[in-house]
């Protein structure tokens, strides 16, 4: 496999700047329904592209995906529109994916599904913010917790699982890719994935802490609620029952 086909698979595994076009095409994407195609269907092409040719992953490729996975993380901590901080979390995790491909490991296609899931929850989420508010923005309408708690747990839980907190199932994917890397990898590793945990904790503070406003809000639907609480319960079991494999 040549250079500049691995290229061509890092445009779906992002790296930078080729991570550039993911980017801008999820911000053109306005509706939760095209966010939710991308965050899964992007890396799956990715994959896909890349295990129909089985070649070894050049080296020269794992620090500038490690690069980009830091790069990312950091600018989600300046993020304030939910939207855009989803795709730039995204991108930090799928451009992560290149040190299992490294390692042979033939679980990746699992940690897809299980960052992939919180994620596009997340985006059918700030859709609902949007709806509501006509956007999604952190300390523009401080104290969801009071004004819609249920959509409010579901928003914390959900940020949780993709910042991969133990017990969901990202938490076993990263576990796993730290344990099989060298020790300087893995300390970058270690090092993202803090950044990931302090940008969502700033989130969750930005859009559910605070003093609830005066506006008039509908909450999220309980039976839509129980729909959601079912999916995460299923990822999270599911990802307990496959670690065993693992």
């Amino acid at each position: 496999m040549t250079d500049l086909m691995f290229l061509l698979v890092a445009i779906f595994l992002p790296v930078f700047p080729l991570s550039l076009g993911f980017n801008a095409l999820f911000a053109r994407s306005k509706h939760p329904l095209q966010r939710l195609v991308l965050l899964f269907g992007w890396p799956l092409i990715g994959i896909g592209l890349y295990q129909s040719l089985e070649p070894p992953v050049p080296q020269w490729l794992v620090p500038l995906a490690l690069a980009t996975a830091v790069f990312y993380a950091f600018r989600s901590l300046a993020m304030r529109e939910v939207g855009l901080w989803t795709g730039y979390v995204a991108t930090s995790i799928w451009a992560c994916l290149w040190l299992p491909l490294l390692y042979g490991d033939s679980n990746v296609m699992l940690y897809v599904v299980w960052f992939g899931v919180p994620l596009a929850v997340l985006a059918l989420l700030v859709g609902g913010l949007e709806k509501r508010y006509g956007a999604a923005y952190t300390e523009l309408y401080g104290g969801l917790a009071q004004t819609i708690p249920r959509f409010s747990g579901m928003f914390v839980v959900t940020v949780l699982a993709v910042v991969a907190t133990p017990v969901f199932p990202g938490f076993f994917g990263m576990l796993n890719m730290t344990l099989a890397s060298q020790p300087g990898v893995a300390f970058i590793l270690v090092g993202t994935w803090a950044l990931w945990s302090w940008a969502g904790m700033r989130l969750i503070q930005g859009m559910i802490v605070g003093e609830a406003t005066d506006d008039v809000v509908e909450d999220m639907p309980l039976a839509l609620t129980w729909g959601f609480v079912a999916v995460m319960l299923l990822l999270v079991v599911a990802g307990f029952a496959l670690t065993g494999d693992l």
